[in-house]
């Protein structure tokens, strides 16, 4: 089926959407009335993430209502109202209080999708402490990383995941003070959560917050070198709170479900902030996927609001269009996806299998918050990213010397590039200015994501500029993979790339040389492959290990993993010219 085929959104029922007119919305949007939307907090003391996700509500009335449903592997669900949601964030925050916290450190989340985490992420926002979440299924080596970049102070994580993937890392992270165990007994050298937050107040006054405060600190992957660890301040909340309105069409009657783990920048955006700034109430489902939990948990739940990944809706597909008609999913009544471009088809499947299409949109760690959308008032067409939220500039440009240029004339291929500062925009690469300068040109954030624009202002996604790979929704990027790799004394170099994959989107491929002495053999294969899955977890090992005589490398050394991927999928290899051992 042709992507520009367009499906008609169906519209929410009993009233308009938030943004029922996009042109006019844009025309009239003012950044100083969308802060109106905001509270701030009481007497002009700032602006603070939690006060507006969670005091706000419970000040305003509205403290007996549902904020977060909690849907455990096993057992009945668990409902938070916004005041207890409140009390328990106010522990939290005395608790670090006690342990001499202090504006700006760092507390990190090695945690599941259980309450505590979210409790965590609230409470170290109130002690304007900046929140970093990280991966439960996350290895070792990439959770010591992250701890060490990040320069950890404190950690909250469970008694297993602390035995598993920390305990032995603790004398290399002198910086890392206190860790916090979720569960009983707290393993040696630990402090327990619950005897932490049990003897601290209940009672908790939010300090004066400058809207430029660190507040969000999320890393993701690059090409080269370690993680990037991309710093968001307080100031994003206003476009959690303004996309989660106008891009997810939440209000504060809905129940909303966003699938991601606040490991992945969405979790935390749109699976915690954004539907808590709109009085929502957030579904959160601790299992992972089944195609038929999903399904009960849409009906049981009376799910209205639905954000989730095209992986996941991949999976759903392969399992079938008989399995939802055993369901009533009346009561959703939009469904977006994002974490890579979404494949016509599966926009279509929904229409057909749900009664809705799904929503797509586009935006990055970097970015903080949505800036593309298919909007509940809009025509789809399918394979679109959509068109960019009020306030935002997005453009088509291609880089020069001096700046950048401005490809005015639609359909033609360049780099997606924003107008720089909007809210939450990343305001640092952690301890990277170089990097994070690289990002700009000429007022413009230049994305990396190559795309286009149609004549009606549609933009769509034509590729990476990069190798980053992605993967069923993460971004995982090779050199921490192959570094991974080469510590098995087999492996004497390794190259990963993305590989096109019907459900994942991508599966991570490595081509490996060995070492002298070493022999080719499926039982070694496997040996390899069970060493990056200890190291890196199942997320981030690769699924596919293939042996090469000699890796494609350019004359300085590096890994022409372009060349690898081209090799493996039949492409054009493009220009050789610095391959090594090529003749110009």
């Amino acid at each position: 089926m042709s992507p520009r085929t367009i499906a008609k959104a169906r519209p929410p029922r009993g009233s308009q959407p938030n943004l029922d007119d996009w042109a006019r919305a844009r025309s009239e949007f003012r950044w100083e009335s969308a802060r109106s939307l905001l509270d701030g907090l009481p007497r002009g003391r700032g602006l603070n993430i939690a006060h507006e996700a969670v005091d706000r509500h419970a000040l305003a009335g509205r403290g007996a209502h549902v904020a977060i449903r909690w849907l455990p592997k096993r057992g009945s669900p668990v409902d938070l109202s916004y005041d207890e949601l409140r009390r328990r964030t106010n522990r939290f925050a005395n608790a670090l209080a006690a342990l001499g916290a202090v504006d700006g450190d760092r507390v990190f989340a090695l945690l599941g999708r259980i309450p505590e985490l979210y409790v965590t992420a609230l409470g170290a926002l109130k002690h304007r402490t900046v929140f970093c979440p990280m991966f439960s299924a996350f290895g070792p080596e990439p959770v010591r990383q992250r701890l060490e970049l990040g320069e950890a102070r404190v950690l909250v994580t469970t008694a297993a995941l602390y035995e598993k993937k920390v305990a032995a890392l603790r004398e290399a992270l002198p910086r890392l003070e206190h860790v916090i165990v979720v569960g009983d007994p707290a393993p040696p050298g630990t402090l327990s959560f619950r005897e932490l937050t049990d003897r601290a107040s209940a009672v908790y006054v939010i300090e004066p917050t400058s809207a430029e405060a660190p507040a969000l600190l999320h890393f993701t992957s690059g090409t080269t070198g370690t993680p990037k660890g991309a710093l968001h301040v307080h100031q994003a909340v206003l476009m959690h709170h303004l996309t989660g309105k106008l891009a997810l069409d939440l209000r504060a009657e809905d129940v909303f479900w966003c699938t991601a783990d606040p490991g992945w920048v969405t979790g935390t955006s749109y699976g915690i902030i954004a539907p808590l700034t709109n009085g929502a109430t957030l579904l959160v489902d601790e299992a992972e996927f089944d195609a038929e939990r999903w399904y009960r948990t849409l009906q049981d739940h009376k799910v209205t609001v639905w954000y989730t990944a095209p992986t996941a809706i991949r999976m759903l597909m392969k399992a079938g269009s008989e399995l939802p008609k055993q369901f009533d999913l009346s009561r959703v009544r939009f469904a977006a996806s994002v974490g890579e471009p979404l494949n016509p088809e599966a926009v279509l499947w929904g229409a057909d299998t749900l009664g809705l299409p799904f929503h797509d949109n586009w935006w990055q760690t970097e970015t903080g918050g949505i800036m593309i959308a298919n909007y509940a008032s809009m025509d789809i067409r399918p394979g679109s990213m959509g068109r960019p939220l009020p306030g935002i500039e997005a453009a088509i440009v291609r880089r020069t010397g001096e700046g950048v240029e401005v490809i005015d004339a639609p359909e033609q291929q360049g780099e997606l590039a924003l107008r720089a500062g909007w809210p939450s925009m990343f305001r640092a690469y952690l301890n990277a200015p170089e990097r994070y300068a690289k990002c700009f040109a000429g007022g413009w954030y230049l994305s990396g994501d190559l795309a286009k624009r149609d004549a009606d202002g549609y933009f769509w996604f034509v590729g990476r500029a990069d190798d980053v790979i992605k993967t069923a929704g993460h971004l995982v990027g090779p050199f921490e993979v192959e570094s991974v790799l080469v510590e098995h004394p087999a492996v004497a170099e390794a190259g990963v790339i993305g590989k096109p994959d019907p459900v994942a989107g991508e599966l991570i491929k490595a081509f490996v040389a060995l070492r002298p002495g070493y022999v080719w053999s499926d039982e070694l294969c496997s040996q390899i492959l069970a060493h990056a899955r200890r190291r890196l977890g199942p997320t981030v090992s690769p699924k596919e290990i293939a042996l090469t005589d000699d890796l494609p490398k350019t004359r300085s050394g590096k890994i022409m993993r372009r060349l690898l991927k081209a090799r493996e999928l039949g492409l054009p290899e493009g220009d050789l010219s610095t391959l090594e051992g090529s003749e110009r």
